[in-house]
């Protein structure tokens, strides 16, 4: 078993996944049995996404609605010495443990490039500027796996309690403690929402939003039209 300090603790916000959670959490399984621990925090989800992932998972935490909230709640229940929070559709390179505990043996905080499945060929390009972006701002996305260690996620005061931009201000919060460590090892996220709505359309739509972030205006009213617009 491994001790606190060498445990990774995977924590999984979810909301209404019953169609894709066991995909999401049966590639983490030989994470769990070298010692690791995955906790899904479930965000009050209306099917029957907390009894599927019951037996993936080492805890599934019930917790208020709101992707802040939920990984809080389930990162207030780990145990491991360091937290990885991974969106439900973001899969993680197999050696991740490994590759996130020699990150953190030389900083506080870090992530994954990205690279974004789906069928649109901007898709290549747009996890390309995310990753370069991020390089350049030391601000990361939640889609690109953010890890910490405890002490340092602690001291930030955890993800703020807002609707939006969460993972941009935790990094803004750890920023304070250390620049991160971008791993060049990729995570792979789904591209659904992008092709959804338009690869362009959205790409415009998270500027725009970043951007009125970065000028002040609060993450209550940012939601609003994020869910008005996407």
């Amino acid at each position: 078993m491994k001790t606190p300090a060498k445990k990774l603790s995977i924590v999984v916000p979810v909301l209404n996944e019953a169609a894709g959670i066991v995909a999401v959490l049966t590639p983490l399984q030989t994470l769990r049995a070298a010692g690791h621990e995955v906790i899904v925090a479930d965000g009050g989800s209306t099917d029957a996404t907390p009894a599927l992932a019951a037996p993936l998972a080492d805890r599934v935490v019930a917790a208020p609605r709101g992707r802040a909230r939920q990984m809080n709640a389930g990162a207030a229940l780990a145990g491991g010495g360091s937290l990885l929070f991974l969106h439900a559709d973001t899969r993680l390179p197999e050696n991740a443990p490994a590759l996130v505990a020699a990150a953190l043996s030389g900083h506080v905080w870090g992530r994954f490039d990205v690279r974004i499945a789906g069928r649109s060929r901007w898709l290549p390009v747009i996890a390309a500027l995310m990753n370069r972006r991020s390089r350049l701002t030391g601000i990361a996305t939640g889609d690109q796996a953010i890890f910490v260690t405890r002490a340092a996620f602690d001291a930030a005061g955890g993800f703020p309690d807002q609707p939006l931009m969460e993972d941009i201000e935790l990094s803004k919060r750890l920023q304070r403690l250390g620049p991160p460590a971008c791993l060049g090892e990729r995570v792979i996220t789904s591209g659904r929402r992008w092709e959804r709505h338009g690869v362009w359309r959205t790409i415009l739509l998270m500027w725009r939003l970043r951007f009125d972030y970065w000028r002040g205006v609060p993450a209550a009213r940012l939601v609003t039209q994020y869910y008005r617009d996407a």
